[in-house]
C-alpha cells in the first residue's frame, strides 16, 4: 500500500523515506508494519511460544513482500505484550509500550484522533491522545481481570459453539435483548450455559456478552474525556458485533481509517522508528550547537518505565516514598519499583487532603490524592515501603497501609556518628531484606546484593560525573533536564541506567565551552517532586538564568558521597544511606547545612533560592540555619515558600524578577 493510501492526509508528508520497522507482539497474535520506499507493508502471525521467534517470522514475511534484507532497515521498534523479549542483532532497536504507540498510530490514521478504545487479548484500554502530536494525555486500563477482554469473548463463543470470526457476525443477528449481566468471566461462563439450558438462540446470548463487554470497556472511557474522534485499534477492532455495541451504548460513530486497525500499534510503532532513526542520523552527521543538549529522549524513556511497571503481570511492584530507602535492595529482589514522586496537580492535593489534615505539606496530600483517584502507577502497585524522615509521611505512610496498599515503614535513626546507630540500621536493612522476601517467595543472595550495590555506586558517580559539567561557564545541561536524570535514576532498571548515562554524558561532553559570564543559581531546601517545576521553569525559560546545582533530595544531594565496600553487605547499605547528604530531619542539623554551603561553594553559585513547600516540617522551621549560612558566606540568599495550588506563580514570578534584576546589578552587568 502507498503511504498516501493509508496515512491522514493531513500527516503523509511527515513519513520520511527511511527504512523502518514496527513490531507489535500481542498476547494472542503479532503484527508487523514495515516502511520502506513510501509503501507500507503488513504481516500478522499467532504469537507463539518464544517471540524472538515470532518477531522473526513476522520479518521474513514483511521482508519477502518489500523485497528487501535486514541490512536495509535503519531501525525497529517493538511494542506489546511481547515486546521486552524482541532482540535484532545490528538493528538498532527500542521497546516502547504498546499505549504509545497505539495512539501514535491512530493519530497517523486519523489525526483528529482524541480518544481510543483498544481491546486486545488481555486487556482493554481507554486512551486520551492530543490531537496536535499523538501523544498520550490520559489512559485507563483494565489489567486485573478478563472481562471486556478478548479472552473473554473467546471464552463465551467457545461456549457457544463459535468460532471468534463467527460470534460477532452472530450477535447481529439478535432478535432481543438479553442482559448478561456478571462481569467476571468465571461467572460469566456459567450465565451463558445457564441461558442455553433455557433455550435462548446463540444470536442472542451472543449479543448478550458483546454489550457486557462492552459496558466494562465504557467504564474505563468514563474516567476518561470522551470525545470525538473515536477510535477503535487491537485485535478485538475487527469484532463488527463489538463496534456496534460500543456505538450502540456510547451514542457515538467510530471512526474507520484506511488500514486494518489490528496494525495501529505496529504503524505507532514504525512511525516512532522513523523519529530515532532520525535522530541517530542527526547525532552522528551534524555538529551540537546548541548550548543545552535536548534530553527529550530521556524524558520518554522514563515514561515508557512507568507504562512498563503499569502493565507488567510476572513480578511484584513496589513503590518507595523516601531517599533513604536501599534501591539495591529492591533491585536485588527482582521487584519492579520506583520512588512515587509525581506530585504537583492541585486537584489531586484536594483529594488527598480529605484524608490526612490540613496542616500536612503538599507532597503528602499529592500522594494520597494520587492513590484516591487511582492514578496508573499507583493503583498498579503492591505493595508502598518507606524509611521514615519526617513526620508528615510517615502519617501519609499509615494512611496507604489504612485506605490503600500494604506498607512497610522502617526507621531511620536521626544521627549517624554513634556505631550503635549503624547497627540499628543495619538491622532495619535487615528486616527490609526478610519483608521483600516474603512478599516475593524468594531469597535474596547475597552475592546480588553486593553486585547491585556496585552497579548503583556506578550509576551514582555517573550522575555525579554528569552534574560536574555544570561547573562549565557554560552548562551544557538545564536543571530542568538534570533534575529528568535524576528521575529516571528513581525509575528506570538500573542495568537499563548505565548505557543511557553514559550516552548522555557523552553527549554532554561534546558540547564546547565558552568564556561569557553568565549568572549561577542553587536551588535549595525541601523535596522538589515530579511535576512541580514551576519555580525551575520561571528561572530558566521565563528570566534566563542557569541553575548548576540543587541541594534537594530529588537534585544532586543523594549521589554525593562515598563509601567502602567490606564483606558485610548490609552494613555497607548502612554507611551508604546514613553518609549520603543527610535529610535536614537528621542531627546534627550542622551537617546539613555545612553540606548545602558546600556544594555552593563548589558550584561557584552566585545566588541561593531556598524554597520549600509550606508546613514542611523539615525544611521549613530549619529555613533560617540555612539561609544565615548562605548570607554568612556572602551568598545572597531569596526564601520561596509556596504549595501546589498554582495562585502564587505571579507573586513568585515578580519576587524572582526582583532578585534576578538586583543580581545582575550587583554582579556586574554583563552576567545574563
Amino acid at each position: 500500500m502507498k503511504i498516501e493510501e493509508v496515512i491522514d492526509p493531513v500527516l503523509v508528508d511527515e513519513i520520511s523515506d527511511i527504512t523502518v520497522l514496527g513490531v507489535d507482539i500481542g498476547s494472542r497474535n503479532a503484527k508487523a508494519v514495515l516502511i520502506h520506499e513510501r509503501q507500507i507493508y503488513t504481516a500478522l502471525v499467532p504469537t507463539g511460544v518464544n517471540m524472538q521467534i515470532t518477531a522473526e517470522e513476522l520479518l521474513e514475511e514483511v521482508f519477502e513482500k518489500a523485497g528487501i534484507t535486514s541490512e536495509q532497515l535503519n531501525y525497529v521498534v517493538g511494542t506489546g505484550y511481547g515486546r521486552v523479549s524482541i532482540m535484532f542483532t545490528g538493528i538498532p532497536t527500542e521497546i516502547l509500550t504498546e499505549i504509545s504507540c497505539h495512539a501514535m498510530g491512530a493519530h497517523y490514521l486519523n489525526a483528529g484522533t482524541r480518544t481510543i478504545i483498544d481491546i486486545g487479548g488481555q486487556d482493554a484500554k481507554g486512551i486520551q491522545v492530543d490531537p496536535k502530536t499523538g501523544k498520550v494525555v490520559k489512559f485507563k486500563m483494565n489489567d486485573k481481570c478478563a472481562a471486556g477482554t478478548g479472552r473473554f469473548l473467546e471464552k463465551a463463543a467457545n461456549l457457544l459453539g463459535l468460532t471468534m470470526h463467527e460470534v460477532g457476525p452472530a450477535s447481529l443477528k439478535a432478535k432481543k435483548e438479553l442482559e448478561v449481566s456478571s462481569q467476571c468471566v468465571v461467572f460469566a461462563e456459567s450465565e451463558v450455559v445457564s441461558l442455553r439450558a433455557k433455550g435462548e438462540s446463540c444470536e442472542d446470548i451472543a449479543a448478550g456478552i458483546h454489550f457486557a463487554s462492552a459496558k466494562r470497556v465504557i467504564s474505563l472511557l468514563n474516567q476518561i474525556p470522551l470525545e470525538a474522534d473515536l477510535v477503535f485499534t487491537g485485535g478485538v477492532s475487527n469484532n463488527i458485533g463489538m463496534k456496534h455495541a460500543l456505538e450502540t451504548l456510547l451514542g457515538h460513530k467510530i471512526v474507520i481509517p484506511r488500514l486494518n486497525m489490528v496494525y495501529a500499534g505496529a504503524l505507532g510503532a514504525a512511525i516512532y522508528a522513523q523519529r530515532l532513526a532520525a535522530k541517530v542520523s542527526n547525532t552522528r552527521n551534524q555538529e551540537i550547537t546548541s548550548q543545552k543538549a535536548d534530553l527529550s529522549d530521556l524524558t520518554r524513556r522514563i515514561e515508557d518505565a512507568e507504562m512498563s511497571i503499569i502493565e507488567r503481570k510476572d513480578v511484584k511492584k513496589i513503590g518507595y516514598l523516601c531517599t533513604y530507602t536501599p534501591v539495591e535492595l529492591l533491585s536485588a529482589a527482582g521487584v519492579a519499583y520506583t520512588r512515587l514522586a509525581k506530585c504537583g496537580e492541585p486537584n489531586v492535593v484536594g483529594q488527598g487532603e480529605l484524608i490526612t489534615k490540613s496542616v500536612f505539606c503538599d507532597v503528602t496530600k499529592s500522594l494520597l490524592g494520587n492513590f484516591m483517584t487511582k492514578e496508573p502507577l499507583h493503583d498498579a502497585l503492591d505493595q508502598v515501603v518507606t524509611f521514615y524522615t519526617c513526620d508528615s509521611m510517615r502519617a501519609a505512610s499509615d494512611a496507604i497501609d489504612n485506605y490503600f496498599k500494604p506498607t512497610h515503614g522502617y526507621v531511620v535513626p536521626r544521627g549517624s556518628e554513634k556505631e550503635s546507630v549503624r547497627k540499628l540500621f543495619r538491622e532495619e536493612i535487615i528486616n527490609f531484606k526478610n519483608d521483600l522476601e516474603n512478599l516475593t517467595g524468594k531469597q535474596i543472595d547475597e552475592d546480588n546484593v553486593r553486585e547491585n550495590i556496585r552497579l548503583y555506586k556506578q550509576i551514582r558517580q555517573l550522575i555525579k560525573d554528569i552534574s560536574d559539567l555544570r561547573k562549565r561557564n557554560n552548562p551544557p545541561i538545564s536543571g530542568t533536564d538534570f533534575l529528568e536524570i535524576t528521575r529516571a535514576f528513581r525509575t528506570i532498571p538500573a542495568q537499563e541506567q548505565l548505557q543511557i548515562l553514559g550516552d548522555i554524558y557523552n553527549r554532554l561532553s561534546s558540547i564546547q565551552d565558552d568564556e561569557a559570564p553568565r549568572l549561577r543559581i542553587m536551588i535549595a531546601g525541601g523535596i522538589m517532586a515530579d511535576g512541580d517545576r514551576r519555580i525551575m521553569d520561571l528561572l530558566e525559560k521565563d528570566l534566563g538564568v542557569n541553575i548548576v546545582v540543587e541541594d534537594h533530595c530529588t537534585g544532586l544531594s543523594p549521589f554525593y558521597y562515598r563509601f567502602e565496600e567490606t564483606d558485610d553487605p548490609w552494613k555497607d547499605l548502612a554507611a551508604t544511606y546514613l553518609d549520603q547528604a543527610p535529610c535536614a530531619r537528621q542531627y546534627p542539623l550542622s551537617t546539613r547545612v555545612d553540606f548545602s554551603a558546600k556544594l555552593a561553594e563548589e558550584y561557584k553559585v552566585d545566588a541561593v533560592i531556598y524554597t520549600y513547600l509550606k508546613f514542611c516540617p523539615c525544611y521549613g522551621m530549619t529555613k533560617n540555619s540555612f539561609m544565615k549560612k548562605f548570607q554568612d558566606m556572602g551568598i545572597p540568599v531569596l526564601e520561596l515558600d509556596s504549595d501546589y495550588s498554582q495562585g502564587d506563580t505571579g507573586q513568585i514570578k515578580t519576587r524572582l524578577e526582583a532578585f534576578i534584576e538586583v543580581l545582575k546589578e550587583t554582579k556586574g552587568g554583563s552576567k545574563s
